[in-house]
């Protein structure tokens, strides 16, 4: 997707739980600005989930995190900043069927159209983009 004209909107976050339903609402915010309204549980959900991975995994002790909301050419795409080390990555089956927790990139590989993880430095940017306004 390609990003249109309009101005993408971005907050920083710091590492603390209140972050995460302060992202939601922000992105809330922004989707209905642009006049978002198909897919935007599913976006909203995504950035629940990426940015309780930044929170938990991503994000050094002093640290925070970057949400980037982007109006693409046909969608939004969802950009999570942070500075910790590792790649992300989709957790194999038998972990998930007994761990509390490891579902998060599942929900956003099936809600999103696509996701992806990019090298950042320091640290890394997870990504996730939905169609929804063509």
């Amino acid at each position: 997707m390609k990003p249109v004209k309009a101005a993408f909107r971005e907050r920083f976050y710091r590492r603390e739980r209140q972050s995460v339903p302060a992202a939601r609402e922000f992105t809330r915010e922004a989707l209905e600005d642009w006049g978002v309204r198909s897919r935007s549980y599913d976006i909203l959900l995504c950035v629940s989930e990426l940015t309780t991975n930044a929170l938990i995994h991503g994000v050094p002790p002093g640290r925070g995190f970057l949400l980037r909301v982007l109006p693409c050419d046909d969608g939004v795409r969802i950009e999570v900043h942070d500075s910790g080390d590792g790649v992300p990555a989709i957790g194999r089956e038998a972990d998930r069927a007994v761990s509390e927790s490891g579902r998060g990139l599942l929900l956003v590989e099936a809600l999103a159209d696509k996701w992806d993880v990019g090298e950042r430095d320091p640290g890394k940017v997870v990504w996730c983009e939905f169609g929804c306004l063509a």
